[in-house]
């Protein structure tokens, strides 16, 4: 992941993300670079929301899809996907309001909108990403998409519910939906804490 450090003047993004179907809402509030890749801004998002990244991803932005590149076919009415490395965030959002989705783990299919809220000058001596804003925990991978997240939930309040000893002792007791952690997610994000990580391997 791209993480700088800014002049003055140079742009960027904050970016408004929300897990589509989720009530109450799932969201971050996010500080990113305009030139970041879509690459490195899925990073980013996986890190912000709280996923694993152990699936496939792509980007859609009208007509548009990004991910990972796929040779062209004559015969298909699907665009080609083209190349998430290489495409800059700042190519797809190019002016306040603009919007694209995120989609994550095409078997669970979670959809997030991605608005551009503001373009805004850098911080002198401030690195990004940075996570300023959000609220509630992302949803466990592998749990079935919007509906079996909610299943998930409804079966972990009811002691009664059929499957809730299964699925407690599936995802463990420390799962809280309700909790979020700006500190958390920018320790993450934070290039010490990536360089440990790569470290560790």
């Amino acid at each position: 992941m791209a993480t700088k450090q800014f002049e003055t003047g140079q742009d960027i993004y904050q970016l408004k993300v929300t897990l589509l179907g989720a009530k109450p809402p799932i969201w971050r509030r996010l500080l990113v670079p305009a030139d970041l890749t879509l690459a490195q801004l899925h990073t980013v998002l996986q890190t912000a929301m709280g996923w694993e990244n152990q699936h496939m991803h792509q980007f859609r932005a009208g007509q548009r899809r990004f991910g990972r590149p796929e040779p062209a076919n004559p015969f298909s009415e699907v665009p080609r996907m083209e190349s998430a490395r290489t495409v800059p965030l700042s190519a797809v959002l190019e002016s306040e309001g603009a919007k694209m989705t995120y989609t994550y783990d095409f078997g669970d299919n979670w959809e997030h909108s991605i608005v551009l809220e503001k373009q805004l000058p850098a911080e002198p001596n401030t690195t990004y990403p940075i996570c300023t804003d959000g609220e509630r925990a992302c949803p466990p991978e592998d749990c079935g998409g919007v509906p079996g997240f909610y299943e998930l939930l409804d079966a972990l309040a009811n002691p009664r519910h059929r499957r809730h000893k299964e699925l407690r002792s599936w995802i463990g007791d420390e799962f809280n939906p309700e909790a979020f952690s700006i500190d958390k997610v920018n320790r993450q994000l934070s290039p010490a804490r990536r360089r440990n990580k790569k470290s560790a391997r």
